[in-house]
């Protein structure tokens, strides 16, 4: 310490310093936290994309899969109608033959 200098002087002198190396190290200590935060992101991002597009696919298949299961029924269904329909047309047939023979 200077004895020249007043003891407050001296002492905010001191504080300053410290203050200045206080928000220096704050400072760096927030550009490493910040640079360790991206790398992490970078490391975990991919993954949450991959996810998100394995999800969009797990969606497209299972609605392709609905839209195939949905045709083939409608395609049983309509067989098996045409199926009955023609059994009574056939029916109907044979009826309206015999009704005519008497």
């Amino acid at each position: 310490m200077d004895d020249d200098k007043p003891i407050t002087e001296q002492a905010m002198d001191t504080i300053t310093a410290a203050v200045e190396a206080t928000k220096d190290a704050a400072v760096t200590a927030v550009k490493k936290v910040r640079k360790a935060a991206k790398k992490v992101a970078k490391k975990v991002a991919p993954k949450k994309a991959s996810r998100k597009k394995a999800k969009k696919a797990a969606k497209k298949t299972s609605k392709k899969a609905a839209k195939k299961t949905s045709k083939k029924a409608a395609k049983k269904s309509s067989k098996k109608t045409a199926k009955k329909t023609a059994k009574k047309a056939t029916k109907k047939a044979a009826k309206s033959k015999r009704k005519a023979k008497r």
